[in-house]
């Protein structure tokens, strides 16, 4: 964080009255957050956490040794036919519901705790509530990295908020159709969201910046999860990519799996080895050298269940 406490609670201040009417993210809802009232997001003011740990699967520049200290948001601005973490983004599971000085409490804990970073996941429609948060953690001392890990469908005036608060941003870049985006995600203008968020997250910190024990201490990572049927639209994904300057590390997954209650005809079937071969040899083609390309086991190993304390442990007899 480059923003002093007082700073961060002035923006944060700013941007809670937005919630009378709620327009921080693309959806603009209009809704009286302040007064209870929710959205698509499925939140009102109290900010809804489903998990609080030490992650140690994510990009090796966040997990570095001894972990991500990631916050897991229930709800979401997006509808994603295959998320992965449904039972939160769609409040299936019962969330904590906590105030900001509560929510700073577990970001003093993950720092106390040893992890590298304090990871925001499904940020989007909290901002004022984070940045509050943050204010009161860098009062209690918090000095940890912040990483923004969002699915990319953010309004560009909650993001110039956050500009000094975010160290490092975490987008997803899902795919650059637009009619794809409306039947998958409910947003038919994601692509043009998105690609303005990521412009946006790369103005204020630039490309990467690894430091001690591997661990990044700012910088962009653009996530990009490798659809079946090519409904992803990976190839121009890529090339957008591509063309940026200064370029963006990416992070190219593997782990799609069939998610139950997901219908769509095209997404019953994991990925085939093959049609994954092609999108990594065009990531290559490209010279995006720098990133990770997960492997395709994965997609048998990533399927968190938030009904249990941690997540990501092992089920029984795995």
């Amino acid at each position: 964080m480059r923003l002093t406490p007082d700073e961060l609670e002035g923006r944060g201040e700013e941007l809670r009255r937005r919630l009378g009417a709620c327009d921080l993210c693309p959806r603009r809802c209009g809704v009286d957050r302040l007064r209870g009232e929710t959205g698509f997001c499925g939140a009102a003011q109290a900010v809804p956490v489903a998990a609080a740990l030490a992650h140690h699967g994510e990009e090796p520049p966040l997990s570095g040794t001894r972990g991500a200290g990631t916050i897991f948001f229930g709800g979401c601005n997006l509808r994603c036919a295959y998320c992965q973490n449904r039972q939160i983004s769609r409040l299936e599971t019962p969330q904590r519901l906590l105030d900001p000085q509560a929510l700073a409490g577990e970001m003093l804990r993950l720092q106390e705790a040893g992890c590298h970073n304090i990871e925001l996941v499904t940020p989007s429609h909290l901002g004022p509530q984070i940045l509050l948060a943050l204010a009161a953690a860098a009062r209690g001392g918090l000095a940890l990295p912040i990483a923004y890990n969002t699915g990319g469908y953010d309004g560009l005036e909650t993001l110039r908020a956050l500009d000094g608060a975010v160290d490092i941003y975490l987008p997803d870049l899902k795919y650059a159709d637009a009619g794809i985006a409306a039947e998958l995600s409910g947003a038919a203008d994601y692509w043009s969201v998105a690609s303005a968020a990521v412009r946006e997250m790369l103005r204020q910190v630039g490309g990467l910046s690894p430091a001690g024990e591997g661990a990044a201490q700012r910088g962009l990572i653009v996530r990009h999860l490798v659809l079946p049927n090519d409904l992803s639209g990976s190839a121009a994904v890529l090339e957008f990519l591509a063309a940026l300057d200064p370029r963006p590390a990416v992070s190219l997954m593997a782990q799609f799996y069939p998610v139950p209650g997901c219908e769509h005809p095209l997404l019953q079937r994991p990925l085939f080895a093959a049609e994954y071969a092609r999108v990594v040899e065009r990531m290559e083609a490209l010279g995006l050298g720098e990133g990770w390309v997960q492997d395709l086991s994965s997609q048998e190993t990533w399927r968190p269940d938030f009904s249990r304390l941690d997540p990501f442990a092992p089920r029984p007899g795995e």
